[in-house]
């Protein structure tokens, strides 16, 4: 059976596995948002920054991609995920179906926020998102970048996510 992965943020640019097929995908009851505080990759524990996550919302969906990893490399990719993805435990690992959009529906391993996690911080005004975004700086680099490769490739595959393309404008002029 083939393996599947929900990319919503990071996992669009830079999925760091070999990737077999990628189609356009739709998981319902969540939500991206920029609602846990990274004090690895993009802040540190002095200075958090905000990465996105899958914030539970029965109201709404989530377009993303699905990634179909290669025949072969599903150990190795769990693996590498689990390091990636699970280093504070602020993600919950879960399977999900997803709907892709050439109307098939998949399994798919996603990783979600866990709302009673410390580092989770849903609600946030988009503003206090931005002044974050525009300052924090981890180990993988300023968080002004994540969220700048994240909304250019949202943009390139034609999704929309208003949220994502206010902050975007925002953290741009703030760093101008």
């Amino acid at each position: 059976m083939a393996m599947w992965v929900f990319g919503y943020g990071s996992l669009l640019w830079n999925p760091g596995f070999e990737v077999a097929e990628s189609v356009i995908a739709t998981l319902p009851g969540y939500a991206r948002s920029f609602c846990m505080r990274s004090i690895h990759h993009r802040g540190s524990v002095e200075d958090p920054g905000l990465v996105l996550a899958l914030d539970e919302d029965v109201a709404t969906a989530c377009e993303g991609v699905a990634l179909r990893v290669a025949d072969g490399a599903e150990d190795v990719t769990l693996a590498y995920l689990r390091e990636r993805e699970l280093i504070s435990s602020a993600y919950l690992e879960k399977t999900h179906v997803v709907h892709l959009r050439d109307n098939r529906d998949v399994e798919a391993l996603v990783y979600v926020i866990d709302p009673h996690h410390v580092q989770y911080c849903g609600g946030l005004p988009l503003e206090e998102q931005a002044q974050i975004i525009a300052r924090a700086v981890g180990d993988r680099g300023p968080n002004a970048e994540y969220l700048l490769n994240t909304a250019r490739h949202i943009q390139e595959l034609d999704l929309h996510d208003p949220a994502l393309e206010w902050l975007h404008d925002r953290v741009k002029t703030l760093m101008s």
